[in-house]
């Protein structure tokens, strides 16, 4: 598979806006030879504006999975360029609304994957479920962004079959208990072509990239699986991202990433040979579940809120 990952800024609750930028870094994979493009969360209507929208707002911006426009926009937009398209939407089910993650290829909505730890909104309901499917003689799995930080939802995507995990987030430069992390000064963004050095440090930094470095590449290494990590580039609401949308191997390397502050892509082509070569391969392999399977699956009281949002 020639796997593109995309980052771009969206346009909060402009859908065809959002749904036109994608068209076109599509476009541009598919000229380099991509069949395959993967998008961030939410990408189609944009992420952290959503938490302040009430939930009249919130069902009006939310669209039925396949029937609703943007899915059937997708489609058309997989048709013409031939080629599997993965983007995120707000889903409604009857009077449920859930942050959903789509994969569209040969005019169907091949796999549907609903967040399983949504908190940008009280008015989202968490999925249930894992999501393995197949694309283009692959095996991919769906984690959204905080999905991919419980390392439980990796392995258990990996085991029930998946080579490739796309992980779309919307993540990076916020606050954070961690030193080091925080927002990023606008006057950095406003500056940036004049002056870039100061904001690529900033996203290259504890708010962005390093942290990204402390954890993603290990879900690829110890679970032998592709990681094609899918992140916006400027803002998102109120807050700046730094991007890097990229693509790890299954040795934990970063194979291709976007360094630009652009609506732009990377590509990489994936072989299957390095999953069997991988050491996490081998650790999967020499899993002993009769000593930890009882502690793993011991319930807890689950809580969680990011810094912030504490004053939501």
């Amino acid at each position: 598979m020639k796997l593109a990952v995309a980052q771009f800024e969206p346009a909060d609750g402009d859908k065809q806006t959002n749904l036109a930028t994608m068209e076109r870094l599509a476009r541009k994979a598919k000229v380099q030879g991509a069949n395959a493009i993967c998008f961030h969360e939410m990408c189609v209507t944009a992420y952290t504006f959503t938490r302040d929208l009430s939930h009249r707002q919130i069902m009006e911006l939310a669209e039925e999975v396949p029937g609703g426009k943007s899915t059937r926009e997708l489609i058309r937009m997989s048709q013409d360029l031939e080629m599997a398209i993965l983007a995120g939407l707000v889903e409604r089910e009857g009077t449920e609304i859930f942050n959903t993650y789509l994969c569209v290829h040969r005019g169907e909505v091949i796999a549907r994957f609903r967040k399983l730890h949504p908190f940008i909104s009280s008015h989202m309901s968490p999925g249930n479920g894992y999501v393995v499917f197949d694309l283009l003689g692959w095996k991919c799995g769906i984690l959204i962004c905080y999905d991919n930080n419980i390392i439980e939802n990796v392995r258990a995507t990996t085991l029930l079959g998946a080579e490739l995990i796309f992980a779309p987030h919307v993540t990076g430069c916020t606050p954070s208990a961690m030193p080091g992390r925080g927002y990023v000064d606008d006057r950095l963004w406003q500056e940036r072509a004049r002056d870039p050095v100061p904001l690529r440090l900033e996203f290259d930094g504890p708010k962005g990239r390093s942290w990204l470095m402390r954890w993603l590449p290990a879900r690829a290494y110890d679970n032998a699986v592709y990681y094609a990590f899918a992140n916006p580039i400027g803002y998102d609401g109120e807050h700046l991202k730094n991007g890097n949308s990229m693509i790890i191997d299954p040795y934990g390397e970063v194979m291709s990433e976007v360094r630009s502050f652009d609506n732009d892509i990377a590509l990489a082509m994936l072989t299957k040979d390095k999953i069997h070569k991988a050491g996490g391969y081998r650790y999967r392999n020499a899993r002993r579940p009769e000593l930890y399977a009882d502690i793993i699956s011991k319930p807890h009281a689950s809580t969680f809120k990011p810094v912030w949002m504490k004053d939501k």
